[in-house]
Formats: C-alpha cells, sequence, structure tokens
C-alpha cells in the first residue's frame, strides 16, 4: 500500500498498463498469472520507496504492535497466555516460576497457526482453545486436559463459538462454508468423550453463537440475522437438558441476555426504532410482557459493548467520537455514573474481565496512530486509572485531531474525525489519505496501525469519515444508509471530502481514498460518480459487484446479506443499480486503483474482481484513445494483487502483514 499510496506527495508519475484479458480465451488460473505477472512489474518502480518503508514500518511495529496481541486470561491463582504458538500457564504470585507449557498449536497441522480464543472450565480442569489457518475462516479447537501432565484430549474441527457449562461439558458451534447453524456439546466423562447435536437452525439468514453468561448460570444458544435475534438458554446446573426458548423472533427484534440474582437481563431495541436500553425480568418469568426497562442509550448514541459484574453493569459509549461509560448500580438501577474517557481516544480495547465478582473493570483505548493504553476502572472507588504496565504507556501528543461535524446532501451532519501534524494553514499542499466503511451498523475501524502514524510523521493527513450504513451515531445511523438509503453513505462521503478540501485539508490531485470489504462499495461508487475528487484508490477485499452477488443464491453469504443490500430480484434491483460499482463503470478519468485480493477469500469471489479489474481497464482505455491530447491528462495504474492463501480478512501473521502494507 505504501509505495503506491505515497507516490501523490512525492509528485511520482503513474504508468498506465493496457491489459484487456478475453475471458473466453484465459482460464481464471491464467489470468490469476497475468496479474500476478503485472503486479510484479508495477512494483518494481518503487523499489526504492519500498526498501525505505520496510525499514520504517518494521521499526513502527516492533516498537508498538505487540503490546496486547496474546489471548491472556487470569483465573485464580493462574495466568493462561499465548506466545509464538504455545500456550502456556504459571502461577501470578511467582514471578520467577517457568510457565508451562499446555500445548503447541504448531503440532497441530494447521498452517501458518494462530490461536483465536481461549476458554478454561469453570475448576480449571480443561483447557479449551481455537486456533486457525491463514488459508481459511474455518478454526479448529483443541481441548487439553490440565493435570500434573498435561495431554490434548480432543480436537474438534470447524469449530466457531465455545463455551464451558462444567468441568466436562463444552458446548460449541460449527462453521462451515461461513454459515453457523448446530450447536453440540461434548462430553469428556472418564468412562468415554462423545458429542451429540443440541440445536438446530434451519433460517438461512440466521448465525449461531454460543455464550456464557458472566455469572456462570447459563449457556445461551444466539441464533441472529443481520436484523432480529432469537436466544435459547440451558441451565449450567443441568447442561444435558433441553434447551428452552427466551423470547421467539419477532422481525425487528434484537436481544442478548446477561443473568443476575434469578434475573434475566436483556440488552436490546425493543420498541422499534429506539437505541439500545437494558431491561431485566424474573428468570421465571421472562416473557416480552414483563420486561422492565433498567437504562436506556440516548439518541445519537452508539454502544459500543456491555459487562456485567455481580452489582455493577458497565457500558461503553461512543457519542459523536468521543467515548465514555456508564456505570449503572445494579443495587439501585436510578444510580448512573458517567465517566468521561480522554479526548484523544477514538476505540475501545475490550479486555477479557472474567471474574463476575470483580470490583474493576479493564479495557483498552487507542487511536489510529496512539497504541493502546491499559486503563483500570474502579467500581468500588468510582475512580479512572492508567494501569501499570511493565513499560510506561507512550501518549503521543505532537499532531492535531479535530472532530468535524460536515452537512451532507440532505442535511444531516456527518461525523469527520482528522489527524493532522502540520498546521492548519499550511494542510493545502498536504496529501490526505480518506478512509471509509458505511455498512452493517458497523463502526469504521479505528484501532492503532503503526503505518498510519508513519504517514501522518512523514505529513499526511488522516481523515475518517463516519458516513451513514456504519453505527457510529446509532442504530438509526444505520438504518438510514443500507437497502434503499444506502446513497446517503455515498452523498455523505462526497460531502466529507469536498469539505475536507474547503476547509483546507489537502487538494483533489494529493487525495487518496482507502477501504476494505463493504467500504469498496462506497468508494467504488464515488470512482463512478465523482472521480475528480482524488488521483489515487486502495482497496482491500472490496465488494464491487453487489448486484450479480446479490442474484448468486449458491454464494454462502448472499441470502442473509439481503437484509443490508435488498434483494435483486425484486424492487430492490432499481436501487442497487444507482451505485453498484461494477454497474457504473464508464469511459472517463479514474483515479489510479489499487485493489488486493486473497486466493482463498469465501466473502468476495476472485472471478469478480478479475472482471471489475478488466471492465475498468477497457473503460479507461477508451477514455484515453479519445482524449490523449488533452493537456495535463494523466493515465492511472489499475492495478489488481492477488496474494496466494488468504482469507477475506488478509495475513494474520507479522511477515505477511509487513509485506502487504510495504508493497
Amino acid at each position: 500500500m505504501f509505495p503506491f499510496v505515497y507516490a501523490l506527495s512525492m509528485n511520482c508519475s503513474f504508468s498506465f498498463h493496457v491489459l484487456n484479458p478475453i475471458f473466453k480465451t484465459f482460464s481464471c488460473q491464467g489470468l490469476i498469472r497475468l496479474e500476478i505477472e503485472y503486479f510484479n512489474s508495477v512494483v518494481q518502480k518503487y523499489d526504492a520507496l519500498t526498501a525505505v518503508f520496510k525499514k520504517e514500518i518494521e521499526t513502527k511495529y516492533g516498537k508498538y504492535a505487540f503490546s496486547t496481541c496474546s489471548p491472556l486470561i487470569h483465573l485464580g491463582e493462574y495466568v493462561y497466555f499465548e506466545e509464538k504458538g504455545y500456550i502456556y500457564r504459571c502461577k501470578i504470585d511467582n514471578g520467577n516460576e517457568i510457565p508451562e507449557v499446555l500445548v503447541s498449536v504448531k503440532h497441530l497441522d494447521v498452517h501458518d497457526a494462530s490461536v483465536q480464543r481461549i476458554r478454561l472450565s469453570p475448576n480449571q480442569k480443561y483447557l479449551a482453545a481455537t486456533v486457525k489457518s491463514s488459508l481459511c475462516e474455518e478454526s479448529l479447537c483443541v481441548v487439553v486436559k490440565l493435570g500434573n501432565v498435561p495431554e490434548v484430549a480432543s480436537i474438534l474441527p470447524n469449530v466457531f463459538s465455545f463455551e464451558w457449562a462444567t468441568d466436562d461439558t463444552l458446548f460449541y458451534t460449527t462453521l462451515e462454508n461461513l454459515q453457523c447453524h448446530q450447536v453440540f456439546h461434548a462430553v469428556f466423562k472418564a468412562e468415554r468423550h462423545y458429542t451429540e447435536l443440541v440445536y438446530t437452525e434451519k433460517d438461512p439468514r440466521f448465525f449461531v453463537e454460543v455464550a456464557c453468561t458472566k455469572d456462570h448460570r447459563f449457556i445461551t444458544i444466539n441464533s441472529n440475522s443481520k436484523s432480529t435475534s432469537e436466544v435459547w438458554m440451558i441451565d449450567c446446573r443441568h447442561p444435558l437438558d433441553s434447551p428452552f426458548l427466551v423470547q421467539e423472533r419477532i422481525p425487528g427484534l434484537v436481544y442478548h441476555i446477561e443473568h443476575r440474582n434469578n434475573e434475566l437481563y436483556l440488552l436490546t431495541n425493543y420498541e422499534k426504532g429506539a437505541e439500545y436500553k437494558l431491561m431485566k425480568t424474573p428468570v421465571d418469568a421472562f416473557g416480552m410482557e414483563n420486561w422492565q426497562l433498567v437504562y436506556s442509550v440516548k439518541e445519537k448514541c452508539k454502544l459500543i459493548d456491555m459487562d456485567m459484574f455481580k452489582d455493577h453493569c458497565v457500558m461503553l459509549l461512543k457519542h459523536w467520537g468521543t467515548l465514555h461509560l456508564d456505570v449503572i448500580s445494579l443495587n439501585n438501577t436510578s444510580t448512573v455514573t458517567s465517566v468521561k474517557l480522554p479526548s484523544w481516544a477514538c476505540t475501545f480495547e475490550t479486555k477479557p474481565n472474567h471474574v463476575y465478582s470483580a470490583t474493576g473493570f479493564s479495557f483498552g483505548l487507542a487511536s489510529p496512530i496512539q497504541p493502546t493504553v491499559n486503563f483500570l476502572y474502579s467500581l468500588d472507588e468510582n475512580k479512572l486509572y492508567i494501569r501499570k504496565e511493565e513499560t510506561t504507556p507512550v501518549i503521543l501528543k505532537d499532531y492535531h485531531s479535530e472532530r468535524l461535524k460536515v452537512k451532507s446532501k440532505d442535511g444531516t451532519l456527518v461525523p469527520v474525525t482528522v489527524f493532522h501534524k502540520t498546521p492548519l494553514g499550511k494542510l493545502n499542499s498536504k496529501p490526505l489519505l480518506v478512509h471509509v466503511y458505511g455498512a452493517y451498523g458497523m463502526d469504521l475501524d479505528m484501532s492503532f496501525k503503526p503505518e498510519m502514524l508513519q504517514l501522518l510523521e512523514d505529513g499526511w493527513i488522516l481523515a475518517y469519515c463516519h458516513v451513514r450504513g456504519g453505527g457510529e451515531l446509532g442504530l438509526k445511523w444505520h438504518e438510514e444508509g443500507k437497502l434503499d438509503k444506502k446513497s446517503n453513505g455515498l452523498d455523505d462521503l462526497k460531502a466529507c471530502i469536498l469539505q475536507l478540501h474547503n476547509l483546507g485539508y489537502s487538494q483533489p490531485r494529493s487525495t487518496a481514498l482507502i477501504a476494505s470489504s463493504a467500504g469498496g462499495v462506497l468508494v467504488g461508487a464515488l470512482c463512478n460518480s465523482n472521480a475528480e475528487l482524488f488521483r489515487a484508490t486502495v482497496l482491500r477485499s472490496p465488494f464491487l459487484d453487489i448486484l450479480s452477488t446479490m442474484m448468486d443464491l449458491s454464494l454462502p453469504l448472499t441470502i442473509e446479506e439481503h437484509e443490508e443490500w435488498g434483494n435483486p430480484h425484486s424492487d430492490d434491483a432499481k436501487y442497487i443499480k444507482i451505485y453498484c460499482p461494477y454497474r457504473n463503470i464508464k469511459p472517463q478519468r479514474y483515479p489510479s486503483i489499487l485493489i488486493t485480493a486473497y486466493e482463498n477469500d469465501q466473502r468476495v469471489p476472485l472471478l469478480g474482481l478479475l472482471k471489475y479489474t478488466a471492465k475498468l481497464r477497457n473503460a479507461v482505455t477508451s477514455y484515453a484513445s479519445v482524449n490523449s491530447n488533452q493537456e495535463n491528462d494523466y493515465l492511472p495504474n489499475i492495478i489488481l494483487d492477488i496474494q496466494p492463501g488468504g482469507d477475506h480478512f488478509g495475513p494474520t501473521n507479522f511477515e505477511d502483514s509487513i509485506s502487504e502494507t510495504r508493497s
């Protein structure tokens, strides 16, 4: 990414390459080979830049990136953690003790294995951990019997979520072809080990996960579509009994379950069009008619997460980009303490607060240019502390940040977060990198990335546009940017870029856009409608042919995705056609575009990106042939970088991540 984008700030010229594959002549593998050869030839032009960035990025990653990567659990007198392919256990009160190796994930015959999640049985008799390959999204679960000599008790394939009900009963879901519809329990008795099917979801729109209430009283089976949920529960005291339903699904009703003192606490959007609220009901009378209001999230406020403790409930919130906590006393629910968090913080990093009776809530705060700083909020003292880690956290101060409100086409105010080092009056000539997502009610990723800090130090402006379709201003913000309102997100993005330029943040010829996955919809659409606003685009696993993809019911996610994009077999097709990037390509001046694709991506088919690249090159060629004599015209690079292996989310290890970023 770096040399391609960075060329903007150095006024490097972009060459143009005509690659017009004829799909009747070349096989898909042949097209892939041609694209790889072309990508390598282009990258060679930036060898000098690549060498510089390699050194700079590796320095940043070495200094910042690995402070909080390892799954870690503090339970009783032990700490469990993963490091370099091994899962360890050590006693807390013995700092000189050599950690005990419980299992080596390197020996599980998983390519480029990484530990995703660790769960311990209630009395630490067993440990279960999911291990994922970089080549696919499915994980296997290794179950280790703890004791004097730890030993692998079982390896379960294709596990997505999992929780212990008792010391010998593990509930888990299986992920196959990106769909999760079945729940099993695995029983580890002395006489025999066995698994049984517990629950099957028959509606393809729904995805099933298992969780455990914080007090370890119930296992919950959560069946969720994009807009509706249903929860079944299993009493951990009787784990082999059949699950029972809390509230049958009602279209548009979302709810999640916690438990305390024989009462169910429900986080729900109860009442259509409302933001999330916390409600409660007796455990033996959980019908919706008995739900009682405890707490409501304010309008234009985004609920990030919730954590339950014995006497408190902690709400993690975002309001117009600023973060805060609301701490609810469960002994007196009218008492809510609002905790203001540092103004530099853009995102929470949740910690495994496993202990139900704990009196402190641990969490991290970060921003795209600020490494994670770990905090502890004392529930008893109502005080916020920076945790004392092995090294003192570095809080960067030598930069400027602004939170803007930009008026969109229909008058809606859209949040934009901007970072820069150069004073505002001198930013007109500086390069600008604009980030956007705007789908599924998900916030734009604002976690720390060393490469963004490097760009900032090299004079770049970083802008994060929180457009409709995302979740930054709550549930309604998502509703206003999906289905037939998807074009609102496009209007928001256009308005944000125009206003940034009007305020003196760079100019079109020095502006680049970056997006991944569904964020590619808005960027691809803006390339068609307003390509004059920017010079280059970086897209990672982008979704660019919505119409064809949503019509193909054989793809694993198509049916559930209809709730976000619409069903093209209905009247929704006319809305999709308006903004679909692939359908609206036309001969015109386009920005240079770098697309990174992954060979094993199950979510965005590679063939679709090959077709998009070919069609876009044809359009650029057609335009260039007619307008070749225009002054100051430039010919863009249209590059498809196909990474071998890898799934939709890209590399998981350090070396591959560094390699992709610098290329």
